[in-house]
Formats: C-alpha cells, sequence, structure tokens
C-alpha cells in the first residue's frame, strides 16, 4: 500500500508535459515501435491523458497544462514526419508484407492498415497486387488452421463449407479460397515458399 502511494506521489509530482518531453517520449516509442503519424498522435495524447488523471487526483489546475501539451503534438509529429524518423509510406509497406506473409488477406491488411492511421490511397498502394500474392497468403492461412492440403479428416461437403466460411472471414474471396483448397500438400508449400522469397 505504502509503494503504490509512493508511486502516486512521484507521478504527481511530474512536471506537466511539454512540447520538449513530449519530443523525448516520442522518440523512445519509435525506437522500439513502427508507427503511423496518426498512431504516433494517438500515443502522446495517451501520455497527456494519464498525466492529467493523475494531477486530477492530486486537485492540481490541469486545464491549460494539458491544453498547451495537447497543442504541441501536431508540431512535433510533423517534425519527425520531416525528418524520416517516421513515415506512414514505410509504416504501409513493412506491415503490409509482413501481414501478407503471416497469411492475411488484402482486406485484412487494408483494415489493418486503416486501424493504425494509414490514409486509404497509401494503404491501397501498399497492398500487393498480385494474385498469386493472394493464393500465396490463403494457403498459408489454411495450414495455420489446418485446412485444405493440411487437414486431417476426410473432405466431406460440410468440412469443404466450414473452410470456404473460415477463409473467407480472414477476407479471402471465394475463388482464391476454393483454389487454396484443392492444393496438394506439396504443391502449396512450393507456393507458399516461393512467395515469401520474393517479398
Amino acid at each position: 500500500m505504502r509503494a503504490l502511494s509512493t508511486v502516486r506521489r512521484a507521478a504527481s509530482s511530474r512536471p506537466p508535459p511539454d512540447a520538449a518531453s513530449l519530443r523525448q517520449a516520442a522518440l523512445a516509442h519509435l525506437a522500439k515501435f513502427a508507427a503511423t503519424e496518426a498512431g504516433l498522435a494517438r500515443v502522446l495524447e495517451r501520455r497527456i491523458d494519464r498525466w492529467a488523471r493523475t494531477a486530477e487526483a492530486e486537485r492540481q489546475s490541469i486545464e491549460s497544462a494539458t491544453l498547451a501539451a495537447r497543442e504541441a503534438i501536431p508540431p512535433i509529429v510533423k517534425q519527425l514526419a520531416e525528418s524520416g524518423v517516421l513515415s506512414d509510406t514505410m509504416f504501409a509497406q513493412t506491415r503490409a508484407r509482413a501481414l501478407a506473409r503471416s497469411g492475411r488477406s488484402k482486406r485484412a491488411i487494408g483494415h489493418h492498415l486503416a486501424s493504425k492511421g494509414v490514409p486509404a490511397e497509401m494503404a491501397h498502394s501498399a497492398l500487393p497486387e498480385n494474385s498469386d500474392h493472394e493464393l500465396a497468403a490463403a494457403l498459408i492461412h489454411a495450414r495455420k488452421r489446418r485446412l485444405g492440403p493440411w487437414r486431417k479428416i476426410a473432405p466431406s461437403a460440410d468440412v469443404l463449407r466450414r473452410e470456404l466460411g473460415s477463409l473467407a472471414r480472414a477476407g479471402f474471396a471465394q475463388g482464391i479460397a476454393s483454389r487454396a483448397l484443392r492444393y496438394a500438400v506439396a504443391e502449396a508449400e512450393a507456393v507458399i515458399a516461393a512467395f515469401r522469397a520474393s517479398v
């Protein structure tokens, strides 16, 4: 109990976030995690909110400090983007490639990028255009779920319907899903290996 109150006192005695401390926080975050401009702005907003909650509990006046801190965020994000430390394009390309390699459909990748604050046109240009890439991603997904070539049970109509449903929920078109489920294991592994070597 005493340790918790000590932590609260230490947190409340921290000065309000300013441009310098927010910039340091932004750099520390980017050293550990890839982020978009919108994502980094959300991280800094949450940092301000945590400080404000602590200060409010201590009944400090927080309005002007919080407002000043929030106004410091856009210039920090802009400066980091202009210096090349922060790049939505690079984030989108890197994340799209990693997600495709892990078996995500183009639709799922697009939703993920949008949730991270990547503009729609930038997300679209980062998505793999090659239909072979989408097929390979569907095969990777099928292998993870032990569907199609990797299933351990006989392929009845019910099993095929469930497997198609699983691939559809993952964002794969019916044509791609049907093709993926018809592959033999050796052919599917060859497609996956070629895909992973190309991205």
